[in-house]
């Protein structure tokens, strides 16, 4: 199961779909670098890695060394840096206001660390989904989960949700995106209400729509 969407997702044909970019985990941007390359498993346990560095180093210094070698990496694999950055703006504000928070509990250089140390974890996720294929990923998942079988979960299932939660991630920020264009017009474009309420009712009728989809191939039980 690929994510698929008008926007931000990439085609059946592997070509990525033209729009903007639905967030960190609505782009998938074909290439052939070593990135690319690499085995989705062995970039999983890397981003994973990765986490655990950042808990285990502590300081300014290792946080701007990670992120400068995961822009790095991003820079390897050529990703499209203003959809890259238009879609980190919203962890870019987070990071901001955490940044600000540590710094007024803990002093500047707690604050310094915090905040780089979500930027390099939030684009290290990027550059996993933006050179995976979905497939692959889901399948990587559900290999890992095989032990989970003898507790009565299959694995199939466990990737079955993964890959329900990336395809609805550009879903949910193209369905936003639509609500606040036809709120602008409107005329209602300070109105929050006019962008939450119509794009809370078509994402419960997608909700909908997708159970019936799994229910309808014996997959809700």
């Amino acid at each position: 199961m690929s994510p698929v969407g008008r926007r931000g997702g990439t085609a059946s044909t592997g070509r990525p779909l033209r729009g903007p970019w639905a967030g960190p985990l609505g782009l998938h941007h074909p290439g052939t670098s070593l990135v690319h390359r690499a085995p989705a498993g062995r970039k999983l346990v890397a981003l994973a890695a990765l986490g655990v560095v950042l808990v285990v180093l502590r300081g300014p210094t290792a946080a701007t060394l990670a992120l400068g070698v995961v822009l790095a990496l991003a820079a390897l694999a050529r990703l499209p840096w203003r959809r890259t950055v238009r879609g980190m703006l919203p962890v870019l504000v987070a990071a901001g206001v955490l940044a600000g928070y540590q710094t007024w509990a803990r002093g500047w250089e707690v604050g310094v660390e915090a905040a780089l140390d979500v930027l390099t974890l939030v684009l290290a996720g990027t550059l996993v989904t933006a050179t995976t294929r979905a497939d692959d990923l889901l399948a990587v998942v559900a290999r890992a989960a095989r032990p989970l079988r003898h507790v009565g979960l299959p694995p199939e299932t466990v990737a079955l949700a993964v890959g329900l939660f990336l395809r609805t991630v550009p879903v949910v920020a193209r369905v936003v995106g639509e609500s606040r264009d036809a709120a602008r017009a409107r005329g209602l474009a300070r109105d929050p209400r006019a962008t939450v309420v119509p794009a809370a009712v078509r994402m419960v009728a997608h909700a909908r729509t997708t159970g019936d989809a799994l229910a309808a191939r014996g997959l809700a039980d």
